[in-house]
This record gives C-alpha cells, structure tokens and sequence, in this order.
C-alpha cells in the first residue's frame, strides 16, 4: 500500500511511530464532533497534536464517493486528497495534507487524511459574528482578501462548490489579511465560465446577512479588479443579486411545503 507523507512532518510521525498507515488508524484520539454515517460507512474527524503541533487526522470505512470515472466508489478522502495536491499546484491558497492513504481490511475501505490544523487562522463565519465591532480597516481588508481569494481559485480554472464563510480562513498580516480555503471534496474545474463563478459566488453573499450593497461591490472589486462602481462591478452585483433572491425564493417555498 503506498502512502503520502509530506516530506516537512516525516520525521516528526517517524518520531513518534505514526509514520504508516495502521499506526495512524490505531491512535487512540477523542474525535472533535460527531462522525458522518451515511454512504455505507463512517467517517470521523480528530485532533492531533505532536510536539506543539496541531494536526487535524481524519479516518473514515466504507465513506464512498461513486462517480464516472469511479463507478465502484472511492474514498471520499480521495478525492479530497487530490484536490488539496492540485490546489498546491495551481497556487490555490488552502490546507496542507501531512498525510494520505488508504487500506482493505476484512470486506473495508479504509483511508486517512491528516492535514495541519490552521490554529493561527479563524474562519470568515466567526469573523462575521465580530463584523459591528470590527475596525472599518479590518472589514475592508477581509472583503479584499475574500474577494482576491476567489479571484486566484477562479483564474486557476476551478470552482471550490462550498464557497461558505466557515470554509475561508483568514490570517491579519500587516494591516492585511491572508486567505486560504479547506474543504476541498467539492471542487472541480470550472466548465461554464461566468456561470460556473457566479454560482461559485452567490453563497458567500447569502450566507453572509451582514453585509450589504457596499461590501458586495467592495469584494467583487477586488474580485474583478475594477473600481466599486464601475459598470462591470454593476453587471456582477445584478447577476448574483438575481440568483440570491431565486436560492432565497426556493428555501422559501420549501420551508412553506414542510
């Protein structure tokens, strides 16, 4: 079974014998929430640390993905895995895998994915639940970084699919701020050009009520590398406006039909 190790935290597993898989898989380690159990199986997250270090590991039987390409199932993590290494490929700000691999053991599947936990770094959702007492320098900073963000995942042709405020991570950076993405099992190359990026888009907004018209103009011109009131900012504020109020309108009609 080959595995992937990241060569920067080889020797520390080697250290402490979790340099393999079934190591890794044995580790006795409190899980951080409860563990997904649909897709035949389970998957489940835990917190690691080592030396100072954080790592989140996580470990999964049974937590098949089944696509055309894999029509018998893989791995959630997998695919995962692959896109964290693309993302490093393309300069996609986003987690680290430390390590990957996967194992058959008595009719299971089995893989682990450990990434390094982002303990210097809050999410965007935390920052929101702060944005009235936030400095308007800091909130400015943070609609730029999203906004620049997006702009580097998009030229790099790839659409995120959970473009959420509890999947960006920011770090403030001398009077700036630093933006990387985790959860990365949705993304895929953007096939549809501006539909794909609005789509990718509109979320962000959504789920972020606090903001209003000059923080979407703020983001998307960082996004678009225009001025906030320049008609192309315009057409992008219409457009993701327009496919906001049908999403809102759906969950609408939904909650009405329950």
């Amino acid at each position: 079974m080959s595995v992937f190790i990241a060569s920067a935290e080889q020797a520390l597993l080697e250290r402490h014998g979790l340099a393999d898989f079934q190591s890794l898989w044995n580790r006795q380690l409190d899980a951080v929430d409860e563990p997904n159990t649909g897709r035949g199986g389970w998957s489940s997250v835990f917190r690691l640390e080592l030396e100072g270090q954080g790592f989140y590991l996580k470990r999964q039987s049974n937590y098949l993905t089944y696509t055309l390409h894999h029509p018998f199932g893989e791995p959630s993590f997998s695919r995962e895995f692959r896109n964290i290494i693309r993302y490093q490929k393309l300069g996609i700000p986003a987690l680290q895998a430390v390590f990957y691999g996967e194992s058959r053991a008595g009719g299971e599947r089995r893989a682990i994915l450990m990434t390094r936990a982002l303990d210097e770094w809050t999410d965007l959702e935390a920052l929101l639940q702060q944005w009235p007492e936030l400095g308007t320098n800091a909130r400015s900073a943070i609609l730029q970084s999203c906004g620049q963000l997006a702009r580097t995942l998009h030229e790099a042709g790839q659409v995120h699919g959970c473009f959420y405020p509890k999947h960006i991570f920011l770090q403030p950076r001398g009077g700036a701020y630093l933006a990387q993405l985790i959860d990365l099992e949705k993304t895929r190359p953007a096939f549809f050009g501006r539909r794909d990026r609005v789509k990718d888009l509109e979320p962000l907004l959504r789920r972020a009520p606090m903001w209003g018209e000059a923080e979407h103009r703020e983001l998307l011109a960082a996004y678009l590398q225009a001025a906030p009131d320049s008609a192309l900012v315009d057409a992008w504020y219409l457009r993701l406006g327009k496919r906001g109020k049908h999403k809102r309108d759906l969950q609408h009609r939904d909650q009405e039909a329950r």
